[in-house]
């Protein structure tokens, strides 16, 4: 009795020393602590990873981001009785003791997967006391945490060798996708790798990361978590030899260092545009930037951005031009309009004269050089006559129209003042400032700053009322000319010199914008914005899901001009019906109208493309007759017929 008195006596006694020394020695879960970020779209979807402060790619992964094989084979390989002993397994923490006993030094771990985060929370050398330590601080977790919370430590601290910590992070690093797409091949790496990161980085050490990945894929089929199909797949998958590039559909819109951001981005579009710009940056020439913006023009949030190509030095990657304030050219035209018409300065019908005149000195001439006279008001707009622009400034009032738009964004260069220069371009203005202006033009003539964030919208400033933004959008809206069957409002700009082409639209429910010009400001002599801008306009409008593109119309006086053509039949316009082209060379197949998505197909076989676009390339497989269709959504299709020739040889 006495004995059992004692022994409970020395029990309780070695309870609270062990609360004592939890309470005064609680795990550091610093490490745990500032991971690496996720920037994800609208929907929550991945759009980019960024690295911790310090450099190191550590993202948190709880269990449930993994798939359940992960977590099976991890306890299987790790520790078979991870949910039957308190964080410690007395029998193999025995065993290491005993070996480290005899030889001076830590043989064999004997840790279980507790044992083992305990160790990455706090790092020690391999010493025997530190393995006690070790003992300790896994029953102390043990006791505040459940198997779940110490499995996500686990997932989360893994070394995988470099600067890559936790299996999220590897995954993307070695196989270019998240852990929750990973396959049994995969998955057994990722758990062999911890073991000795260094010694085993697949990209450096590809041999020996291979034989332990192998026995781990052995132990799974002997222990019956893989069939033998499975393992034989398993097996003959080849080991990733390099790391790849983290993601990153979002270059320069945030910060490559610290936490996690959500944004109103979609990922679908975005990468699309990406695809898209770096198509047209191709045919631009060097030391030409693109950057584009897409808006949703109701929400003010921005749904898609291209701010430079980050990959070409002789384009200056590293600015964000959406943010680079640059002249607007005309795009500021339709504001004054507007403005006018509210106030009764004129309205759409108001004869204004396009003739040459100076005004003070001041004597501006029109692109083409060429005067048409006396143009109404709504004319001389889409036109986008210079004089008769001029003139409605000048009874306007530059430095009340200078006022006016310095509260979205307008600025106006050092110690300059409101002039009648301003409606031409004579300011400055960003990508971002002049998009949030004309989704107030689409809209209700409100001014919001654009979002590419999740959270509460800017402070909003009233520039224009509802009627004359509607008036003004309904003069800007017909067809592009430069493809695309349907009616959006448009305007471009071309700044002096050439040096910035502008080209915005929108329809009911997007608004794009796109600039094009050199970051240093150089002129580009022969380049308009309607050659080089507005086809790209054309082609993002082409990315965006079918829509009403047709805006309402304000009122009888310019009914006329807002009214859109019907839907064009779908048809293949090139190359023509019946045509006959050398192989070796693809061929861009282009289509016009119907309704989006597209899907191209040769001889009834679908062929690669983007349903959002209009047009995708094909390579023929060499010389024959083909058929070329397209299917849009509505269930129509078109085809034609082509002949692909093996060219002559000419002596």
């Amino acid at each position: 009795m006495k004995r059992i008195a004692m022994s409970l006596v020395a029990l309780a006694l070695l309870t609270v020393a062990l609360v004592v020394l939890d309470r005064a020695f609680p795990p550091d879960l610093s490490r745990l602590s500032g991971p690496g970020g996720v920037v994800r779209d609208a929907q929550g979807r991945m759009l980019a990873l960024r690295a911790t402060k310090d450099g190191v790619w550590r993202l948190a992964t709880p269990v449930q981001d993994v798939p359940p094989f992960f977590v099976t084979l991890l306890i299987a390989v790790e520790d078979r009785r991870f949910y039957d002993f308190p964080g410690i397994d007395p029998l193999a923490a025995l065993r290491a003791i005993g070996q480290a006993m005899r030889a001076g030094h830590v043989v064999s771990g004997g840790s279980t997967i507790t044992m083992q985060v305990a160790r990455l929370l706090h790092p020690e050398p391999r010493t025997l006391l530190a393995k006690l330590v070790e003992c300790l601080r896994a029953l102390q977790l043990n006791v505040r945490f459940d198997e779940r919370q110490i499995l996500s430590m686990w997932l989360s601290l893994a070394p995988f060798g470099g600067n890559l910590v936790g299996v999220e992070a590897a995954s993307h690093a070695y196989f270019g996708k998240s852990t929750r797409e990973l396959d049994a091949a995969q998955i057994s790496m990722l758990i062999a790798l911890p073991r000795r990161p260094e010694a085993l980085r697949p990209d450096r050490h590809p041999a020996a990361a291979r034989r332990v990945r192998d026995r781990i894929i052995t132990r799974a089929e002997q222990q019956r978590l893989l069939d033998a199909a499975d393992v034989k797949i398993a097996l003959a998958e080849p080991v990733p030899w390099r790391r790849l590039p983290m993601p990153d559909d979002v270059p320069l819109l945030f910060a490559r260092r610290g936490g996690s951001v959500d944004t109103t981005l979609q990922q679908p579009l975005q990468r699309a545009l990406h695809a898209l710009a770096g198509d047209e940056l191709r045919q631009l020439p060097s030391r030409v930037s693109l950057a584009v913006l897409i808006a949703d023009l109701h929400a003010r949030t921005v749904l898609a951005a291209f701010p430079n190509d980050v990959g070409d030095a002789d384009r200056t990657g590293a600015l964000d031009l959406t943010r680079a304030v640059r002249s607007p050219g005309s795009t500021l035209k339709p504001f004054l309009y507007a403005l006018a018409f509210e106030e009764g300065f004129a309205g759409p019908r108001t004869l204004l004269p396009d003739a040459p005149q100076a005004f003070m000195g001041y004597a501006p001439e029109d692109f083409s050089h060429r005067f048409s006279g006396r143009v109404t008001a709504a004319d001389a707009l889409q036109r986008s006559l210079n004089l008769p622009a001029v003139t409605l400034l000048a009874r306007y009032g530059p430095d009340r129209f200078v006022a006016q738009l310095s509260h979205g964004g307008l600025v106006l260069p050092p110690r300059a003042t409101g002039s009648l220069p301003v409606i031409l371009g004579g300011a400055g203005i960003t990508l971002r400032h002049l998009l949030a202006l004309y989704c107030a033009l689409g809209t209700d003539g409100r001014v919001v700053p654009l979002r590419v964030t999740a959270g509460r919208e800017g402070e909003v400033y009233r520039l224009l009322s509802p009627a004359a933004a509607k008036e003004v959008a309904a003069i800007l809206t017909r067809p592009l000319p430069t493809g695309g069957s349907e009616a959006i409002a448009w305007k471009t700009g071309t700044s002096a010199g050439n040096r910035d082409s502008w080209a915005i639209g929108f329809d009911r429910e997007r608004a794009v914008a796109v600039w094009i010009g050199r970051p240093d400001g150089s002129a580009r002599p022969g380049e308009a914005a309607a050659d080089t801008a507005l086809p790209v306009l054309t082609r993002v409008f082409g990315l965006l899901p079918a829509a009403p593109r047709v805006l309402p119309q304000a009122s009888p006086l310019s009914a006329s001009l807002a009214k859109a053509p019907a839907l064009d039949p779908l048809r293949i316009i090139s190359p023509p019906s019946a045509a006959t082209l050398e192989a070796g060379h693809a061929v861009m197949l282009r289509a016009v109208g119907g309704e989006r998505p597209l899907h191209f197909l040769v001889d009834g076989a679908p062929i690669a493309s983007t349903p959002a676009l209009r047009e995708t390339e094909w390579r023929p497989p060499g010389p024959g007759f083909f058929r070329i269709g397209v299917l849009d959504a509505a269930g129509h299709s078109a085809e034609i017929s082509l002949r692909i020739v093996v060219s002559e040889t000419r002596n």
